[in-house]
């Protein structure tokens, strides 16, 4: 008699842990290869759902709930969906993370359930991987000096990823509006990439001089950065909110993203404010990430470029590292199996 009782494997976040996600390495290989499966058609992926309390805007205050399907094909093929929870006030209020996430794998031929996991160190790697695959291709090679503007949770995997894209990053420059999130961040970051020289610094432009790289990751609704600030050669990833003013942008020979559609669509970026106003084109767009992997569109061409990079980030990315996860956990037998069903109550 055929096999009807429907399980699915499900991972705590020490499971998904432990089955590697913090290695950062890893986790960049992923979304690299997502990338690019991307640009050749091998993904499916539907518009963010943005569940929020107000208008973007608002969202510094009242966060956001996301629903982030996708399928990804090729050797991966299968299906998931990243529900992701952003309350900025809940560090404040709580002492709890700003982000918590669930994701779930589904079986693309039938639908059914493969796992259900943890999905917030999944989201967050994934995240700083995407600015690390960027760096790769996009950043001066003999970098050596990394901004941060933001010193919440974000910007600890930004870091990661630069400083594995690029290991010659040996000094960090680290700014936000709370110098009590500075310090505790740089605590922290000192152990993370121990061989690179952190400091603190009080304003935004100090933090921004002699920079080769800047990530900004904060829930700004009006620009940190200016044009002027901005030196030749940098590379600058906009992973945040509305963080640069417009004559950043205009200041760029190259602007990319991992999914143009996806960041204007979404509205809050810079690039899609300036969209949205009326102030950028598609044709100052030079392409996705995916294309410049895949070899249609060219990477960095000289030292003297600013290459502007904003990532929105797509549930694909989630769903491939889950993917992962998932296969090493049944190697590894981590994780504890659910019924579904044992029989179907309808056919």
């Amino acid at each position: 008699m055929t096999q009807r009782r429907v399980e699915f494997l499900y991972l705590t976040q020490q499971d998904v842990i432990d089955c590697g996600v913090t290695n950062m390495a890893m986790v960049m290989n992923k979304i690299e290869k997502l990338f690019s499966l991307r640009d050749k058609g091998e993904t499916i992926l539907p518009d963010k759902v943005a569940l929020r309390w107000g208008d973007a805007d608002s969202e510094a205050q009242t966060g956001r709930i996301n629903a982030m399907p996708g399928y990804v094909g090729g050797d991966v093929d299968v299906a998931g969906i990243k529900w992701i929870a952003s309350k900025p006030m809940n560090p404040r209020h709580y002492n709890m993370p700003r982000a918590s996430a669930l994701t779930i794998l589904n079986n693309a031929e039938t639908g059914f359930p493969l796992a259900v996991m943890d999905g917030t160190v999944i989201s967050a790697m994934r995240t700083g991987a995407a600015t690390g695959v960027a760096a790769k291709y996009l950043a001066r090679k003999d970098s050596k000096v990394l901004c941060l503007i933001g010193a919440g949770t974000q910007n600890h995997t930004q870091m990661m990823a630069v400083k594995t894209a690029l290991p010659g990053i040996n000094e960090i420059h680290v700014y936000d509006i709370s110098m009590d999130r500075v310090k505790a961040f740089i605590e922290k970051a000192r152990e993370e990439v121990p061989d690179a020289h952190i400091e603190a610094c009080v304003s935004a432009p100090e933090a921004l001089k002699g920079a080769d790289v800047i990530v900004s990751a904060t829930t700004a609704v009006s620009p940190i950065v200016k044009a002027e600030w901005v030196e030749d050669g940098v590379f600058i990833s906009n992973v945040g909110n509305y963080e640069y003013e417009f004559d950043v942008v205009r200041k760029a020979q190259k602007i990319v993203t991992d999914d143009w559609d996806g960041v204007i669509h979404r509205g809050i970026q810079t690039i899609a404010k300036m969209v949205l106003a009326g102030e950028l084109s598609k044709e100052r767009f030079h392409g996705n990430i995916g294309e410049i992997i895949n070899g249609k569109k060219a990477a960095r061409e000289n030292d003297n470029e600013i290459i502007f990079y904003n990532a929105i980030g797509m549930g694909i990315e989630d769903i491939i590292v889950a993917k992962e996860i998932y296969d090493r956990a049944l190697t590894l037998g981590k994780g504890q199996k659910l019924t579904l069903w044992e029989e179907p109550y309808w056919v």
